[in-house]
């Protein structure tokens, strides 16, 4: 998956379709294409020390970076028509929990990897099991295949306008 650092290129939604991608899907592996390089282009110097402040409350950057990995994640699974691991309830348990092990850059390749998975599971997910059923969470809200990955791109865009946010008003 290319991605690039700078803005001047148009958004991945004007570039044309993503071969092998169901045109269903394309809005959604466009939005996280468009989440992972706006992600890179704005934490590209966004200094370490910044990473879990929170300004006036707000949540932090390196949250933000955590929770759209953990939420991709996580909604992967539930599209595949699995339940959450120990693990996984591991990591939304961390998720914004200040860790001086973790950096901008790691968190920003852990989200970098979730979105190639992501994108290579929407190459892989035939048009016919975009309608079916499934559970969210332990309560089994219902959605389907393609609800699920469509919140999951909106999420991811979301998080990057707060996050956003919360640079600008520590840098």
């Amino acid at each position: 998956m290319a991605t690039s650092t700078t803005l001047t290129e148009p958004e991945f939604w004007l570039r044309g379709p993503i071969e092998g991608i169901s045109p269903f899907l394309q809005p959604a592996a466009h939005a996280l294409l468009q989440s992972n390089m706006e992600l890179v282009h704005y934490t590209a110097n966004f200094p370490n020390h910044l990473l879990w402040e929170r300004p006036s409350g707000c949540a932090s950057v390196g949250f933000h970076i955590q929770h759209l990995t953990g939420v991709l994640d996580r909604i992967m699974t539930y599209a595949r028509g699995k339940s959450l691991t120990e693990q996984q309830f591991q990591f939304l348990k961390q998720e914004g929990e200040s860790n001086p092990d973790l950096t901008v850059s790691i968190l920003v390749k852990n989200f970098h990897d979730k979105v190639e998975e992501a994108i290579d599971l929407f190459k892989s997910l035939p048009e016919s099991e975009l309608t079916q059923a499934r559970e969210v969470g332990r309560k089994k809200l219902p959605s389907t295949v393609l609800g699920l990955l469509t919140h999951a791109a909106e999420h991811s865009q979301r998080h990057i306008g707060q996050m956003l946010v919360t640079i600008r008003v520590l840098e």
